[in-house]
């Protein structure tokens, strides 16, 4: 009788063990938002609003993003979502770095189509013109798309050493222009892809050249600047715009471009738009599908932009499940403004991240895009 007793009430017993184990397997629900997180998210953004407050959240505040000090996302051309880190605000201006090349390639591509440069001729470069000189028959194109083949380190090995460093901050940086020029060739013209911001300093010394025969620094610095500021950054209302400058006059166009973010958002937007603001085309549309084109010796790179396909180094794509039509530019210390036409979406992160440590944004990012329709969803 006892041990009958017993075999109904050790099944009672274990009950509560047996329910804790199941608790135990069950999904946990996600910690509350803090107020700031939802707060920098409109009511109605064009996708579940908590869902995005908390994708916007983690780039702020998970120790692998470190640190993001400015994030917008526009969708439809709305701010949708913008936050700032403690110490940066609205009007706060940004360095660029490399996310100048782009702003650059638009230039350029006024300038070609003001019939100033040509895409497919030999760039008017001096120091190339002499007979038998094989760097003569680079062409704009092959400048635009990082295939010169001119020699060049962008980032390999100690930072002293590197062509970048040495022409932005040591022997070449009173003249970046000549330092990249007088580079010789390492492979044939149009065969090699190499990112170089070497080759945009190129791009602002041609630039420059086409303004004006003048070699005055102050000068050269005038043309540029005043072309830049009436047919690019006003017309998109980009007013806090500060581009720099060597001393020779020659635009840093590769590297050193301040703005706020919500500026870099416009000119995302600019380029969403395929050149066109406010029913004005700055640019023609056809130079900006060649912009987002890719490279013919890397399918991951355009002309001074990073395209959603796979990169000739390891295959790997920049923003992995963001659609294929997504472009991006980026800059050094996880700088990026990301546009995607196919979701009307643009997306600018600003901040301060070492390089090597990038890939947690590059999802980060990627996340908050896929949070949107895309397509015929929308």
């Amino acid at each position: 009788m006892r041990s009958r007793r017993l075999s109904l009430i050790l099944p009672l017993a274990l009950l509560p063990a047996l329910i804790g184990c199941g608790r135990g397997d069950a999904p946990t629900a996600p910690p509350p938002l803090p107020p700031e997180a939802l707060a920098a998210v409109v009511d109605d953004p064009g996708t579940a609003r908590e869902g995005l407050a908390r994708a916007v959240d983690t780039l702020f505040t998970d120790p692998a993003m470190v640190e993001t000090r400015a994030l917008l996302v526009l969708h439809d051309g709305r701010i949708v979502a913008q936050r700032y880190a403690p110490g940066y605000h609205e009007h706060t201006r940004f360095v660029s770095w490399s996310m100048a090349k782009t702003v650059t390639a638009v230039m350029i591509g006024m300038l070609v189509s003001d019939g100033r440069l040509r895409l497919d001729e030999s760039v008017p470069i001096p120091a190339w013109q002499r007979p038998g000189d094989p760097r003569g028959e680079i062409t704009l194109r092959q400048l635009l798309q990082m295939r010169s083949g001119l020699r060049h380190t962008e980032a390999e090995g100690p930072p002293y050493l590197t062509d970048t460093a040495r022409m932005l901050f040591l022997d070449g940086r009173d003249n970046m222009a000549a330092y990249a020029e007088a580079q010789p060739l390492e492979a044939e013209p149009g065969t090699k892809w190499e990112y170089s911001s070497a080759t945009t300093v190129i791009l602002s010394d041609l630039a420059a050249r086409s303004l004006t025969a003048s070699t005055d620094p102050a000068e050269r610095r005038r043309v540029v600047q005043d072309y830049l500021r009436t047919r690019l950054f006003e017309p998109l209302g980009m007013k806090s715009m500060i581009p720099e400058f060597d001393a020779a006059g020659t635009l840093i166009g590769g590297s050193l471009m301040h703005g706020t973010a919500r500026d870099w958002a416009r000119f995302g937007e600019f380029l969403r738009n395929r050149g066109a603001v406010k029913g004005a085309q700055l640019v023609p549309s056809a130079w900006i599908d060649f912009m987002i084109s890719p490279s013919p010796r890397n399918p991951g790179y355009g002309a001074q932009i990073w395209l959603n396909n796979p990169q000739i180094d390891d295959g790997h794509v920049e923003w992995p499940g963001a659609p294929a039509s997504t472009f991006s530019l980026n800059g050094h210390l996880g700088q990026f403004v990301v546009v995607s036409p196919d979701q009307g979406l643009t997306i600018v992160r600003l901040g301060k991240t070492d390089e090597g440590k990038h890939q947690p944004i590059h999802a980060g990012l990627a996340g908050i895009a896929r949070l949107f329709p895309r397509g015929e969803e929308r």
